[in-house]
């Protein structure tokens, strides 16, 4: 026992070393992740079931769960029903595919009526001929088996290039080519449009038409009638890393921010994979990247919570954080001292350490995405290790949830992992305090239902 409490003492001094300050508001946050009721004061007051331990998120893709949910929302309430009964607290349903079609009412954004997924073994459209409420129905269906009900949208996304077609309003109105991210590849820059591979048509983070839009997404989500939260995915430049986010737009802010023309455009040489020591315009330019999906994210934070005092806001972000700079996002808190603390980061000056913005979430959710053999550990790339330092990285400002893709990463692709579940929720739940799994697909596909229900309540019964 005194080994356990050496243990987490000096993880606390190693938290509260690497933070300058701690952030005393939001408190009320630690009640919500409780479970019980809750006294919000200024924040949000959230449909609050009483449930034993901290939260336990499942993640409910719209693409991988279309085939079941699209139209039949049966299928939906007996889902929550089997969500609830294996233990977990949360749901997250995801209302905006890759394509940027959407799964509630929108007066700007298209309807969702078919996605691109595997089947059976064959890759292909499935299509929505319904015509109820998807969210609606989640909502009520998982408030009726008491779960508290998130809805996710693919934020920087506005369209998809499948082997199938192409999808998404990017498409559908070529007007919107401007929104798009433009890109440094082999060819030059060039627009997501043109780019022949498959994958998400990416927007440019620093439009400020395509911020607007968004906006408005998040206030007619947090519309909704009894949603308790909203989580942003894919919040940052695109896949192309260091490659992104050359457009027109990007170069007239980055001269705004930088007081002058950047002597050069683009400042990072194509194709390049990690940047360990920029010069000063690549510092610059990472920093003015990061403060463009910092100051967005500050902007949904307010829209949200203006429209609604129930509806909490948080994002979904990998916790490989010592390379997420090649995304243009900086997930920690503005207090915690990168230079000092991360090896990958002895270049971030404290311009860059303010674009940090957990100290702005409701709640985050960290992708614990290690192999099947790598539960513990102290680094990245183990589960434990990431749920650690996302702790460290986070200053406390936010509560946070961490876990595994369990049917992705290396040996989980074949399933037969029911074993592994209760030491996998054991240690998320300690090192994290909350417990992330991605995907509900995954435990229809590898029947992991009763694994979970058995792993989630031996860790009930610890408490």
């Amino acid at each position: 026992m005194k080994r356990y409490l050496t243990i987490l003492l000096l993880s606390l001094f190693s938290v509260l070393a690497a933070c300058q300050k701690e952030d005393d508001s939001f408190k009320w946050r630690d009640e919500w992740n409780k479970g019980g009721e809750v006294d919000p004061g200024d924040g949000p007051e959230p449909f609050n079931p009483d449930f034993k331990g901290g939260p336990r998120y499942v993640w409910i893709d719209a693409g991988a769960n279309f085939q079941y949910y699209a139209n039949d929302p049966d299928y939906i309430a007996e889902d929550c029903e089997r969500i609830a009964k294996m233990g977990f607290t949360d749901i997250i349903v995801d209302v905006r595919p890759t394509s940027g079609d959407v799964l509630f009412a929108s007066k700007v954004a298209p309807p969702c009526k078919k996605v691109a997924a595997w089947v059976n073994g064959r890759y292909r459209w499935v299509e929505r001929t319904a015509t109820f409420d998807y969210l609606a129905t989640f909502i009520a269906a998982g408030h009726k088996a008491g779960l508290r009900v998130n809805a996710a949208i693919n934020t920087m996304v506005g369209g998809y290039r499948t082997s199938l077609g192409e999808i998404g309003m990017v498409y559908d109105k070529p007007s919107l080519r401007s929104w798009c991210s433009v890109d440094n590849l082999e060819g030059g820059l060039t627009n997501a449009m043109d780019d022949p591979d498959t994958g998400p048509r990416f927007l440019d983070p620093a439009n400020a038409e395509v911020q607007e839009f968004l906006l408005t997404l998040l206030e007619e989500l947090a519309s909704y009638e009894g949603l308790d939260g909203i989580v942003l995915d894919r919040c940052r430049y695109d896949d192309n890393c260091l490659d992104a986010g050359y457009t027109d737009a990007a170069k007239e802010a980055f001269a705004k921010y930088l007081g002058t023309e950047p002597s050069s455009w683009p400042m990072i040489p194509q194709g390049q994979v990690f940047l360990d020591s920029p010069n000063a315009l690549q510092r610059h330019w990472l920093t003015f990247r990061c403060k463009t999906i910092h100051d967005f994210v500050a902007k949904a934070a307010d829209k949200i919570h203006k429209t609604s005092k129930d509806v909490r806001f948080g994002i979904y972000v990998g916790a490989w954080f010592s390379e997420y700079y090649r995304s243009g996002v900086n997930w920690t808190s503005p207090n915690y001292a990168l230079s000092k603390n991360e090896s990958s980061y002895k270049w971030a000056n404290s311009a860059y350490q303010k674009t940090g913005f957990a100290d702005l979430l409701d709640f985050i959710l960290l992708g614990a995405y290690a192999g099947a053999a790598s539960v513990h550990g102290t680094g990245e790339w183990t589960m434990e290790g990431f749920a650690t330092l996302g702790a460290k990285r986070l200053c406390g400002d936010v509560p946070f949830a961490v876990g595994p893709d369990i049917g992705n990463g290396s040996g989980f692709t074949n399933g037969h992992q029911e074993a592994l579940m209760p030491d996998i929720v054991k240690t998320m739940m300690s090192s994290g305090g909350g417990l992330f799994i991605f995907d509900l697909c995954h435990i229809r596909m590898y029947n992991y239902w009763d694994a979970f229900e058995t792993a989630i309540d031996e860790y009930l019964k610890t408490l």
